[in-house]
């Protein structure tokens, strides 16, 4: 099992998505792809490590 993320973190992640921005699988990159669009650190940083594991997944399952 993964680690617990609040429905913010989901949700506006989801919400990110759908508008088009392109994410990678490195942390360090949705980190300033992010930039200071965030209201902090900490969210910024959950939902860059958020990204990347969705993003992991996705390319996972795709064939």
């Amino acid at each position: 099992m993964g680690k617990i993320k609040s429905k913010t973190i989901r949700r506006s992640s989801q919400a990110l998505i759908e508008k088009g921005i392109e994410f990678e699988e490195d942390f360090e990159k949705n980190k300033k792809i992010l930039g200071n669009t965030m209201p902090s650190k900490k969210l910024r940083n959950r939902m860059a490590g958020f990204l990347v594991r969705e993003k992991k997944q996705k390319n996972k399952n795709q064939p």
